[in-house]
């Protein structure tokens, strides 16, 4: 089994050379289109550096909010997101019924999606979460 480069410094490698060389010889609409790709390539990098356990995180939260059986967390990662899912139609479906709109459990849930927000955002584009001065 090869240790290195693994799939991290596999996807930075690319996107490197496509914000360093690629985006700087292009122009318009293909240029645009490199900087997403180069953008992807950087968010998936962070969701495997992160990804699996923000969801665990996530999970133990909404089994907190939503009162549910702790269990154990599923082994696999796309098990743990269906659950995740499952919950989060749950939590939507309270929300909807109005169990949300006022009291200490309408706290819990802004909390909840506060949080929740803030680890998305992290993957996605953590500039967005720097003071302002810094983005």
């Amino acid at each position: 089994m090869q240790d290195r480069p693994d799939a991290r410094e596999l996807l930075e490698a690319v996107r490197a050379f496509l914000e360093e060389q690629v985006v700087p010889a292009l122009e318009g609409t293909r240029q645009f289109h490199a900087r997403v790709a180069a953008n992807v390539l950087a968010i998936v990098s962070r969701e495997l550096l992160s990804g699996d356990d923000e969801i665990r995180v996530e999970w133990r939260r909404l089994l907190a909010l939503l009162d549910a059986s702790s269990g154990a967390a599923p082994e696999s990662p796309a098990a743990l997101v269906e659950v995740v899912r499952s919950l989060n139609s749950k939590l939507a479906a309270r929300i909807r019924a109005g169990d949300a709109d006022d009291g200490p459990w309408r706290e819990r849930v802004l909390a909840h999606l506060r949080a929740t927000s803030e680890d998305r955002l992290a993957i996605a584009n953590p500039k967005y979460m720097a003071p302002r001065a810094e983005r």
